[in-house]
């Protein structure tokens, strides 16, 4: 375990050692053993089966599920009294992530794991386990999350269904509608929200069975065609008081917690369903001819290969890094205490911003690598007998689920500021030092050691962040959270820190003990990403400075922007070449 357990948002404004990361190459043999079994199991039972699937053959899926459940993959984040398993959270991920192979299977896997489950383990009393935990992680029934209506996504709150007691008080009565329920069509147990009286936002367990309960059509989708997505409709559904879910009126709890692990669990998913694309990507270049030589030897297709290799790279150092906090802040929680799911769900909460910025990052990462893979294939990545056209496809859902790419980016900002305003993060005292340091001019040398330059750029940009945040404090104080467009501006920068960061500190910590070629792969991957992500990063700071200021402290501000995002890429061709080179040799990811 890390000495010191960093707050959520608090990278930001700390020097993070190396030691206190952790990275898959420290999976344990136990880790892997899963992470193999899981593979093992979409290469065996759901390939041979994926076009069946993408018709929409759900016994297909129904048995696939049944089969994960014996084998346990349904039962990790299960409580050890009810036959759970229990298991960490950088398991969960990397299950996640081989999961991902299986197209749209991933998708109903997900959806009945996660926010399908995940609501009965940490609301649920200990009746409502006994009843129905079992039944779920066994794979007899899959699971449901009712949470989005047709007039109501990102504003979950505004939802408009409703739940009304019967005049016995033995039943709530709900009426209202649920739209785009992922398992809808096969789901026997749905977790729904409605509002009691139309006022108090509240959860129900809901069976499939229950008089009232109507599923409607599937939906005629552009991607993961083989999952089921209805509407739910609620027609005077008759639900058992003992159902209620949690608390009545504290239904938002259990939405929002739910998915923040929803999101760090799609990073996961999409970094893994990156992989294997950008794997497809290489392979047809390599079979592929123009000119009489293969494709992938050509620069402008190394590029792309070199650019997937590092973006991938750096998603999966961050998913696990984040895999690595929360394992790490709920290690510190007393298992014996009687609200230990509160405590739980609090230290999920305290890297809500981290949560946040691991779905954008990992799902822009997958989006970036399917259109290259598409590019890669021409006019062969369009046509359906290949896997790239269903890549593409599929992948475009990943940027809405579990609220939107713009809303999360609205969020992480936001939640940081948060923290600073409680007093949590001393976000302005930090600003202040870093608007300072724009009139003090640096004259620092950088040390000729692995990843030192890397190391001045976080720093840098950490720098450039605490300045445009504390501008637009200044100026809009508690208005900036109706400035959509500055908070964007301010989530590019974060979310980029992390992601180098998380990239940078995974090479570092790794580093003496890999092979002369894992060192230079290591040094190429973090190179060729921390190129991109200063670009990044300085595009929205310049375009955050001239929202917020203008006159003589935006000139000061523009300025510090071109310094505090500069970064010596010498090497930058060699490096990607290297990456490129490696990749279509071995056919595979390299880390």
């Amino acid at each position: 375990m890390a000495e010191k357990i960093l707050k959520g948002g608090e990278y930001l404004i700390a020097e993070v050692p190396c030691e206190d990361v952790f990275t898959p190459e420290e999976f344990s043999d136990e880790q892997k053993q899963i992470g193999e079994t899981t593979e093992q199991f979409i290469i065996n039972e759901i390939f041979p089966h994926i076009d069946e699937i993408e018709k929409q053959n759900f016994d297909l899926v129904i048995e696939g599920m049944k089969k994960c459940g014996e084998l346990g993959l349904l039962m990790m984040d299960a409580p050890e009294e009810y036959g759970g398993l229990e298991l960490d959270k950088a398991t969960s991920m990397l299950v996640g992530e081989k999961i991902s192979m299986g197209g749209s299977f991933s998708v109903a896997f997900s959806a009945h794991s996660g926010i399908g489950t995940l609501p009965l383990i940490y609301y649920g009393t200990h009746e409502q386990k006994e009843k129905y935990l079992e039944k779920i992680t066994s794979g007899e029934w899959c699971a449901a999350y009712c949470l989005t209506e047709p007039g109501s996504g990102s504003d979950a709150l505004g939802a408009q269904a409703s739940a009304v007691l019967s005049e016995d008080g033995k039943h709530y009565i709900l009426n209202g509608t649920k739209q785009f329920i992922t398992n809808g069509g096969f789901a026997e147990l749905f977790t729904v929200f409605a509002k009691i009286d139309k006022e108090h936002f509240t959860a129900f367990l809901v069976e499939k069975s229950f008089e009232g309960l109507v599923v409607g059509a599937e939906e005629k989708k552009l991607g993961i065609k083989g999952s089921s997505t209805t509407q739910i409709i609620l027609d005077n559904c008759k639900v058992p008081v003992e159902n209620l879910l949690g608390e009545a009126g504290k239904g938002h709890k259990i939405a929002f917690n739910v998915l923040n692990i929803g999101r760090f669990k799609l990073g996961a998913g999409v970094t893994g369903a990156a992989k294997m694309a950008m794997v497809e990507g290489i392979k047809y270049a390599n079979e592929r001819k123009q000119f009489n030589t293969p494709i992938s030897q050509f620069g402008a297709i190394k590029e792309k290969i070199a650019n997937l290799t590092a973006g991938i790279y750096a998603s999966e150092s961050l998913v696990y890094r984040l895999a690595g906090l929360l394992d790490n802040k709920i290690a510190t929680i007393d298992k014996s205490i009687d609200n230990y799911y509160e405590e739980y769900l609090k230290a999920i909460e305290e890297y809500a911003p981290e949560c946040g910025i691991s779905k954008v990052f990992c799902s822009e990462v997958l989006a970036k690598t399917v259109d290259e893979v598409v590019q890669i294939h021409g006019g062969y990545g369009y046509v359906s007998e290949y896997p790239a056209e269903r890549y593409y496809r599929d992948e475009r859902i990943n940027r809405i689920f579990e609220g939107t790419n713009e809303i999360n980016r609205l969020l992480i900002p936001g939640m940081i500021l948060r923290k600073a305003m409680k007093g949590e993060l001393p976000l302005q005292a930090e600003a202040m030092k870093a608007f300072e340091s724009l009139m003090t001019p640096s004259f620092e040398e950088i040390e000729d050691k692995p990843f030192a330059a890397e190391k001045e750029l976080l720093k840098n940009l950490k720098t450039l962040f605490l300045i445009l945040a504390g501008a637009g404090v200044q100026k809009y104080m508690d208005k900036l959270a109706n400035e959509q467009e500055i908070l964007m501006t301010a989530a590019d920068l974060a979310i980029q820190i992390f992601a180098l960061e998380s990239a940078v500190l995974r090479a570092e910590k790794n580093y003496e003990a890999a092979s002369e070629r894992k060192k230079e792969l290591y040094l190429a991957a973090v190179k060729v990403f921390a190129f991109e992500a200063a670009e990044i990063a300085g595009t929205a700071a310049r375009k955050g400075a001239f929202y917020v200021e203008e006159g003589d402290t935006l000139t000061m501000i523009l300025s510090g922007v071109r310094r505090f995002t500069k970064y010596d890429a010498g090497g930058l061709l060699q490096a990607k070449r290297l990456l490129a080179e490696a990749a279509c040799e071995e056919e595979k990811y390299l880390f």
